[in-house]
């Protein structure tokens, strides 16, 4: 685990600069014009306190604890002195996270939190460090207790994870080209590009974090086309550079709508349903926009995965 501890302080460096030095030309090659260096700083600072002050405030030990707890009750123990103990791990955490990732497209309560990785207008590698303050809070490692179940390590599966979420820093770049047949297996730039895309066809796909292959087996890939460019960003776009405004909007409008609750489902309908739902069935769900355009235009609705929307008012 120290040497995981270098490896991941190296790799903040790395990360800094190259996420500065890919501003910097992209910057010059479009004329000082191409570059949202006011949404890039605020990507620093949310990573900064995340990093740092939060680190401490708000640490891990709840929710580790806990995984341990399930460890020693594990159904069998995974030989870790064998490749394919290894390996088992990094399939169940991929598999973990997955779930995730999907929930956190599909259930508002995480979307809270998820949204603010979205919420950058532009793709870039900048934004693959903006996550949001409150993720240690609202319970998203409790994904991950399948693993220990099933006889894997916490400690190898948290330091998975971390090689996971570093491995998805160069994956947030719009000049990286397809990548042939590594598209089939690999979580690549153009797969994720249409993660972040806020276009109707694109919506809530490509939930992977290494690996696509889940997407694939349960039916939420989808490809990135040559005649729909991306649009990053929300589907109502976030255009403040005002970051508490970033940070708890999503959170703040959650509050507004639990307080018009009539009932304990409309309450559990605004939490866990996915963002945009309402109890009268007019809501801005992915589906009921996809419903609304197909009304508008006469066509059947596009085939989509199981997607929830990313919408939410700004201020």
């Amino acid at each position: 685990m120290a040497v995981l501890l270098t490896i991941l302080k190296i790799a903040v460096v790395i990360v800094l600069v190259s996420s500065l030095a890919e501003a910097i030309v992209l910057s010059l090659r479009n004329g000082g014009a191409g570059y949202d260096w006011k949404a890039a700083g605020i990507s620093a600072v949310d990573f900064l306190v995340r990093e740092y002050p939060l680190r401490w405030l708000l640490p891990l030990a709840f929710w580790t604890q806990g995984l341990e707890w399930i460890y020693q009750h594990r159904l069998w123990t995974l030989p870790m002195d064998h490749w394919t103990g290894w390996a088992a791990c990094f399939l169940g955490q991929e598999f973990c996270y997955y779930w995730y990732h999907r929930a956190a497209h599909r259930v508002r309560w995480f979307w809270c939190t998820h949204a603010i990785h979205h919420s950058p207008n532009d793709l870039n590698l900048s934004a693959a460090y903006r996550f949001g303050w409150t993720g240690k809070l609202t319970g998203t490692l409790a994904f991950f207790a399948l693993a220990p179940l099933l006889g894997m390590p916490p400690r190898i599966v948290l330091m998975l994870l971390s090689l996971n979420l570093l491995y998805q820093f160069w994956i947030h770049a719009t000049w990286i080209p397809r990548l042939g047949p590594l598209e089939w297996v690999l979580n690549t730039p153009s797969a994720h590009r249409v993660h972040h895309a806020a276009n109707l066809e694109y919506l809530d796909g490509n939930y992977g974090g290494v690996l696509i292959l889940f997407d694939r087996l349960f039916g939420t890939y989808i490809p990135e086309r040559n005649d729909v460019p991306c649009r990053y960003g929300l589907v109502r776009p976030m255009r403040t550079y005002n970051l508490l405004t970033i940070e708890f909007a999503h959170w703040r409008a959650l509050w507004q709508d639990l307080k018009t609750a009539r009932s304990a489902a409309e309450v559990f309908g605004y939490l866990l349903r996915p963002p945009g739902w309402r109890p009268d069935g007019n809501g801005e769900t992915t589906e009921d926009l996809r419903r609304r355009a197909a009304l508008a235009t006469g066509a059947p609705e596009s085939a989509s995965p199981d997607a929830g929307e990313r919408a939410v008012a700004s201020s």
